[in-house]
């Protein structure tokens, strides 16, 4: 299951529902019966450095875990 962000044009309203990744893009209303379109959800990071990303240790490249065979380590 995921969680996905919608936004009513009707209501001006933002909404996440979860569902199932095979049902994303299904049609789906808000909780006034308006029909809701799926928005692109943004990640924010709070921090004033510039280099936090090149510091940052996450490991494991492009999978988060380094177990594909891209060879991004």
């Amino acid at each position: 299951m995921a969680i996905y962000e919608y936004f009513c044009p009707t209501c001006r309203t933002k909404f996440e529902e979860r569902r199932p990744m095979s049902e994303a893009s299904v049609p789906t209303k808000c909780a006034e019966g308006h029909r809701a379109e799926r928005t692109l959800s943004l990640f924010a990071v709070a921090g004033g450095s510039d280099t936090a990303i090149a510091e940052f240790d996450g490991g494991g490249g492009c999978c988060g875990g380094g177990a594909c065979g891209c060879g991004s380590f």
